[in-house]
C-alpha cells in the first residue's frame, strides 16, 4: 500500500506567491533561509543575490533581508507592483494547468 503524500500550501514572505509543497521540502526551504518560507522564484533570487556576496560563504539572511525590503516596495504600487503581480498571474495560470 503506497503512503499518501500530505501537501500544505505555503505563502511566500517575500511576495505572498502561494505554493503547495509537502512537509520535507517546506523543511528544507525553511532550513536553508533561516526559518522563513519562500516561494521559488524568490529563493533563486535569494541565492543569486548571496551568492554574489562571497561564492565560498554566501550570505543568505542579508540576501533574504534586502529581497524581502525589495518585495514590500513592490508591494505599496505602481507600475513595477502591476508587472510583479501580471507575473504572478501567469506563473499561477501556468501551474494549474500542469497539475491536471
Amino acid at each position: 500500500m503506497e503512503e499518501e503524500t500530505v501537501v500544505a500550501v505555503m505563502s511566500c514572505e517575500c511576495c505572498g506567491l502561494e505554493e503547495e509543497c509537502t512537509g520535507e521540502y517546506i523543511g528544507g526551504v525553511r532550513a536553508y533561509f533561516g526559518g522563513r518560507w519562500l516561494c521559488g522564484l524568490c529563493s533563486e533570487a535569494v541565492k543569486y543575490e548571496a551568492g554574489k556576496s562571497s561564492p565560498r560563504a554566501p550570505d543568505v539572511e542579508g540576501a533574504v533581508r534586502a529581497h524581502m525590503a525589495f518585495c514590500r516596495m513592490l508591494k505599496r504600487g505602481g507600475p513595477a507592483e502591476r508587472v510583479a503581480e501580471g507575473m504572478c498571474q501567469m506563473l499561477r495560470t501556468a501551474s494549474g494547468k500542469q497539475r491536471r
